[in-house]
């Protein structure tokens, strides 16, 4: 689960890592309010979308004056800010984050996320901090610092000596750092979190650490821990199918291709996609129905696939173990009959029950297609979407 900037603030402050002053306004009237409230000029305005890049797109502007406040909220909300994270279609900016100018002598870039191949957490830091990190690992790796943190021991000094040294920082930052990245490191595990991110973190003239932006993301498996979390989730900046899917317990992602796809198991569902896509065709989507799916559940899950506009044929591919064949082909036959299907089906089923539920599917009467193996399900679907 992403939660936007203010957000991410509100949590690094109850953990006592430094942010700019500042407050959320959802007009200019609020605005001005939260300006007057911190006294001092430049004052920045910052869209808040889930997306990074916001300043690029003009989501991020800087104010000299009360009016320049209420001038540049008029026009960030409201505005459809893209971004290289938003796509295209960009994103509509409903609220803005009023912040505390300060006065900065060096970006810098910190992040922490659980690095899979060494079951250690990983610090991730650089002296090239700003909006082109992207471009800084890309073309200049060696600017990369990267820590491992042990999760059994914890953070330890040494940890926080080997980052500072290896971000040239100042003698006199090195302590306050340090404790910073320590808040950090216990924020993310008791929160479960899966990425945070301040870019920039910024050393200002006065030799004070803030954390000048903040990007936060959760486990959502491990959401029940955290109900105070919840409160944080935006439904806007999320995308309707995902949303919809969510409230059934199926892993859904919504993509940009038009062969939709259902399948039991991420492993099976990553395979089905690259199947897809290696037959010349683009997957409409992520659908992961699990092993323990029930009819209900099989039945919502089509019917979010055909909800998509995109999608000009479904491809569904199941091996029964938990979840039997028959049971997937009575919930496929239920929603058939309640949704109105205007695009094929190509089904292939193994395992448990297979003959029973492909009984049931010959004799839905729907317009569906059979097929054996991994190759030629793809070829078909394929062919069937291009036409």
């Amino acid at each position: 689960m992403k939660i936007h900037e203010f957000q991410a603030k509100q949590i690094f402050r109850k953990y006592q890592v430094p942010t700019p002053n500042g407050g959320l306004a959802l007009d200019s009237e609020k605005a001005r309010q939260i300006a007057s409230e911190i006294g001092h000029f430049p004052v920045v305005v910052k869209a808040q979308i889930h997306a990074g890049g916001r300043g690029k797109g003009g989501g991020v502007q800087l104010a000299q004056s009360l009016d320049e406040v209420c001038k540049h909220t008029e026009a960030i909300i409201g505005m459809n800010l893209v971004t290289h994270q938003t796509g295209p279609e960009g994103k509509i900016v409903k609220q803005v984050l009023v912040e505390a100018g300060v006065n900065i002598e060096k970006e810098l870039y910190l992040s922490l996320i659980p690095d899979r191949e060494t079951a250690c957490i990983l610090v991730i830091a650089s002296e090239a901090g700003g909006m082109d990190i992207e471009e800084v690992a890309a073309t200049t790796p060696e600017k990369i610092i990267k820590v491992h943190i042990n999760p059994l021991s914890g953070i330890q000094p040494f940890h926080c000596r080997k980052v500072s040294f290896g971000l040239n920082l100042p003698s006199a930052v090195i302590k306050e750092f340090s404790q910073m990245l320590t808040r950090l490191y216990h924020l993310f595990i008791e929160n479960d979190c899966s990425m945070v991110e301040i870019n920039p973190l910024v050393i200002t003239k006065e030799n004070r650490v803030l954390a000048l932006d903040a990007k936060m993301d959760f486990d959502d498996n491990a959401l029940f821990r955290h109900k105070d979390l919840l409160e944080f989730r935006d439904l806007d900046e999320e995308d309707p199918l995902d949303v919809e899917a969510s409230k059934y317990n199926l892993n859904y992602i919504n993509l940009d291709g038009t062969v939709g796809n259902m399948v039991n198991g991420a492993g099976l569902a990553m395979a089905v996609m690259d199947t897809i896509k290696l037959a010349g065709a683009e997957p409409a989507n992520f659908l992961d129905v699990g092993g323990g799916a029930t009819a209900e559940m099989v039945e919502n899950g089509f019917k979010i696939i055909l909800s998509d506009d995109k999608v000009k044929a479904i491809l569904i591919n199941i091996f029964g173990g938990i979840l039997r064949c028959d049971v997937l082909a009575k919930g496929v036959v239920e929603a058939a009959r309640k949704t109105e299907i205007k695009v094929p089906l190509v089904v292939r089923m193994e395992g448990t029950n297979v003959e029973e539920g492909r009984r049931i599917l010959a004799e839905s009467g729907l317009d569906l297609f059979t097929a054996d193996d991994m190759k030629s399900t793809g070829e078909i679907v394929a062919k069937i979407a291009a036409s």
